[in-house]
C-alpha cells in the first residue's frame, strides 16, 4: 500500500483523509483539555471556549507582520507548498492578510485572499452544528443512539450522537478501508452515496466499546449528516445552508453535492493517488467526504466561522446555539496529544479553539483564541507532508509561535483520516 494510501487512510482530526479527514497531523484535530467557559461580550452570552491565562497576542507592528512574512515564506520553502494564504486578526492590535506563492503552477497565476478553497474536515464543525441545532429544537437528544435514526450500525444501541460527534464511538474508520481507497484513487470522479460509504466502514468490527477512548474517524460524521437529514427533514447541505450559513451571513460557504468548484479557486496539489505521483485533484469529486469533509469556503467566511462556532454567537449578536449546549459543544475531553483535547466536533490546542481540515489538493486551518479574541486561518493548495508532518500545522505553529508564544498550535505530526 502506497504511503498516500496509508495517510489517506489515518484519521485525523484535522479532516481529510481523502478530502474530509484531515485532521491537522494528529488525529483531527485537536482537543485540548477541558477549559473554563467564560461569557462573549454581546447579547445573549454564550459560554466562550476556554479561557486561558496569558491569552494575549502580539500587536501587529510592522516588525511582527514582517516576521510573519519571513516565517510563512520559509515554511513554505520547506514543506515545498505552492501557494498558502494566512488571515490574522486581533481586536485592537491589527490585522494580517497575506498571500504567497501560486494558486496554479502551470500558468503561475498567483495566490489570492478572494479564492475559494475545499476545507476538508471542518465540514465536520457545520455537520456538529446542524446536530446542535436541532438538538435545541429539541428533534434530537446527543444521549439518543444512532440505531434510533439510522439501522444496521454495529453496536448502534449503544453508541450515542454524542460519542459520535466527539470521536468515541469505536467504530471502523471507512477511509483506512483499502477497497474504498482503491475505488477512490482509481476513479476521483466517482460519485459515492452515504450509504456506501458506510458499508465500508460496517464490514470491518468495532474496534472498542462505545465511549472507551478518543479515535478519529468519519465514519461518525456520515451517520450525523443522515441523523441530520432524517430529524431537519431535508438533504444535510440544504439544512447547514438555511439553519447556518444564512445566519451567519456566510455567502460564499456551500456544501457541493458534486465536483462543482466555484471560481476563483486555486488548484491543488496531492499526491494521494493510485500511482502516489502528484496530481491537480481541483475537479475531483469530494462526495467520498460528504458530511465529514465535502464543503467549500473562503477566507472572509472562515473568519466569520472562527468566532461563531467557537462561541455560539452570530455576528449580529444573537445566538445560534443555545448557550447550555455550546457548553456542552465546549467540553472538550483530553486526548492523547498533550495539551489538545476534542469536544463535540471541535478541538482545543492550548487555548485556540476550532479545526483542520485535509482533503487531496488542499488544506485549511481555522481556530479562534477566546482569550485575545483572536482569529487565525490558513489556506493552502497542498495537502502533501513534510517529513510526517501537516503543512497546515507547520503554518499555525509557526504564526502561532510568533502572536501567542503562550499559546502555541503545536499538533503533533499524524495525519490521520485526512
Amino acid at each position: 500500500m502506497t504511503h498516500a494510501c496509508r495517510r489517506l487512510r489515518r484519521g485525523a482530526v484535522t479532516a481529510t483523509a481523502v478530502g474530509m479527514l484531515t485532521v491537522p497531523a494528529a488525529g483531527p484535530s485537536a482537543f485540548g483539555a477541558p477549559a473554563p467557559v467564560r461569557t462573549a461580550t454581546t447579547a445573549p452570552q454564550p459560554p466562550s471556549p476556554s479561557a486561558s491565562p496569558a491569552g494575549e497576542v502580539r500587536t501587529l507592528t510592522p516588525a511582527v507582520t514582517g516576521q510573519l512574512d519571513g516565517t510563512v515564506q520559509q515554511v513554505m520553502r520547506e514543506a515545498n507548498v505552492p501557494g498558502v494564504t494566512v488571515g490574522l486578526w486581533t481586536p485592537g492590535q491589527g490585522t494580517y492578510i497575506r498571500s504567497f506563492g501560486v494558486a496554479d503552477k502551470s500558468s503561475d497565476r498567483p495566490m489570492s485572499p478572494d479564492l475559494y478553497t475545499r476545507i476538508g474536515s471542518e465540514t465536520k464543525t457545520f455537520t456538529v452544528t446542524a446536530l446542535l441545532k436541532l438538538v435545541d429544537e429539541g428533534k434530537v437528544g446527543l444521549d439518543d443512539p444512532i440505531g434510533r435514526y439510522v439501522a444496521g450500525v454495529p453496536n448502534g444501541d449503544r453508541i450515542t450522537l454524542r460519542e459520535l460527534a466527539g470521536m468515541r464511538s469505536g467504530l471502523f474508520n471507512y477511509t483506512e478501508d483499502p477497497g474504498f481507497f482503491k475505488a477512490f484513487t482509481s476513479d476521483p470522479q466517482r460519485p459515492f452515496t452515504p450509504q456506501q460509504l458506510l458499508a465500508y466502514a460496517f464490514r470491518h468490527p468495532v474496534l472498542f466499546p462505545p465511549g472507551q477512548k478518543f479515535s478519529y474517524c468519519n465514519t461518525n460524521l456520515i451517520l450525523l449528516g443522515l441523523v441530520v437529514e432524517k430529524a431537519g427533514g431535508k438533504p444535510v447541505q440544504d439544512y447547514i445552508r438555511g439553519n447556518v450559513l444564512v445566519p451567519a451571513g456566510m455567502r460564499h460557504t456551500l456544501f457541493p453535492t458534486d465536483a462543482a468548484f466555484p471560481s476563483p479557486h486555486a488548484q491543488g496539489y496531492t499526491d494521494q493517488t493510485a500511482t502516489g505521483k502528484v496530481e491537480d485533484a481541483a475537479g475531483w469529486n469530494p462526495s467520498w467526504a460528504w458530511a465529514a469533509g465535502a464543503m467549500i469556503s473562503n477566507l472572509d467566511d472562515l473568519r466569520v466561522w472562527a468566532r461563531t462556532v467557537a462561541t455560539g454567537v452570530l455576528p449580529d449578536g444573537t445566538t445560534l446555539i443555545s448557550p447550555a449546549t455550546q457548553k456542552q459543544r465546549l467540553t472538550t475531553p483530553p486526548t492523547t496529544i498533550p495539551g489538545a483535547g476534542y469536544g463535540l466536533g471541535i478541538f482545543d490546542v492550548h487555548g485556540w479553539i476550532g479545526h483542520n481540515g485535509s482533503l487531496p489538493g488542499y488544506e485549511s486551518l481555522t481556530i479562534y483564541l477566546p482569550a485575545a479574541q483572536a482569529t487565525l486561518v490558513v489556506l493552502l493548495n497542498t495537502d502533501i507532508n513534510h517529513n510526517g508532518a501537516e503543512p497546515s500545522t507547520l503554518f499555525g505553529e509557526a504564526i502561532t509561535k510568533i502572536v501567542s508564544p503562550g499559546h502555541v498550535f503545536n499538533l503533533p505530526a499524524q495525519p490521520a483520516t485526512r
